[in-house]
């Protein structure tokens, strides 16, 4: 893997423009060739004014010392958007589905210092509806790792025969929340979610994909209204779950979060978590949370 060292975060709109234009071109596949670049950004140092607004409205207490669990995503985004919106990467990112995501956190990062980023593309592997990508991020102090997630990112296509039913583990893949069969966990809050927490969510986070902002832009990729951020949605219930400095969290996104709405999040007190519909208990996101 060739490692590429940036001098400033890529600017995100150019980034998701580039991407759209090249969508209808790309031809994705399980065995297709994929970028074996690791971007690196030294020096980093976080916003506390847009810190401040990504709290606010995912519903952290602000003025912490330490970042909320799901910030260093934010932080890796853009080097994230850069890979996937190349001629070499082979998915579309239109219509690119976040489906889970794991997490790791040896230490809870401090808010006020400089830190190094390191985003790659760790694999592809067959689903049942086309190809999910991997991708990692690290957070780095000293040397050391302090934080890594890995996301799956989900291009629906036709597939061939022989298909796995459910995802193949790939190199890096998630492995999702772990497996407990059961009924709905038991209700602790229910929030009424207005038709503006995309837009609040994206000036904070910087993501402005068009399904999350208004419902006419949500229409012409076949949303009735406009969509939740899937890490809104896992952020949201971490803020109310709470995470220990060293934890490790999974979490899979199910179904999309139409906005406005009605929600219920749910937790059984060992670590497990869910937020589902109000009105017919479908399940939006789950997983679990676990100190280490």
């Amino acid at each position: 893997m060739t490692a590429v060292t940036l001098t400033a975060p890529p600017a995100l709109a150019p980034l998701l423009a580039r991407g759209a234009l090249r969508s209808p071109f790309k031809r994705p596949a399980p065995d297709a060739a994929f970028p074996r670049t690791r971007l690196v950004l030294p020096g980093v140092r976080v916003d506390l004014a847009r810190l401040t607004a990504y709290e606010r409205v995912c519903g952290f207490p602000t003025g912490e010392p330490d970042l909320p669990v799901t910030y260093p995503h934010v932080l890796g985004f853009p080097l994230a958007m850069r890979l996937m919106s190349g001629r070499d990467f082979p998915l579309p990112l239109l219509g690119l589905v976040h489906t889970s995501i794991e997490i790791t956190q040896a230490a809870a990062p401090a808010a006020d210092r400089a830190y190094e980023l390191g985003v790659w593309i760790a694999g592809l592997a067959a689903h049942r509806r086309g190809t999910e990508a991997t991708v990692v991020t690290e957070l780095r102090s000293g040397g050391s790792v302090l934080w890594e997630s890995r996301s799956t990112y989900l291009a629906r296509h036709r597939t061939g025969a022989g298909t796995p039913s459910e995802t193949r583990e790939g190199p890096g893949t998630p492995r999702g929340p772990r497996p407990d069969a059961g009924t709905a966990l038991p209700a602790a809050a229910e929030w009424s979610l207005a038709g503006d927490v995309g837009r609040r969510y994206g000036a904070a986070s910087g993501d402005r994909n068009p399904i999350h902002l208004h419902p006419l832009t949500a229409r012409l990729f076949g949303f009735p209204r406009a969509v939740a951020h899937g890490m809104w949605t896992l952020a949201r219930c971490l803020a109310a779950h709470g995470t220990p400095g060293a934890t490790e969290v999974r979490a899979r996104f199910r179904a999309p979060v139409l906005l406005p709405g009605t929600v219920v999040y749910g937790a059984d007190g060992s670590g497990r978590f869910e937020l589902r519909a109000a009105a017919d208990g479908r399940v939006h996101v789950e997983g679990d949370v676990r100190g280490t």
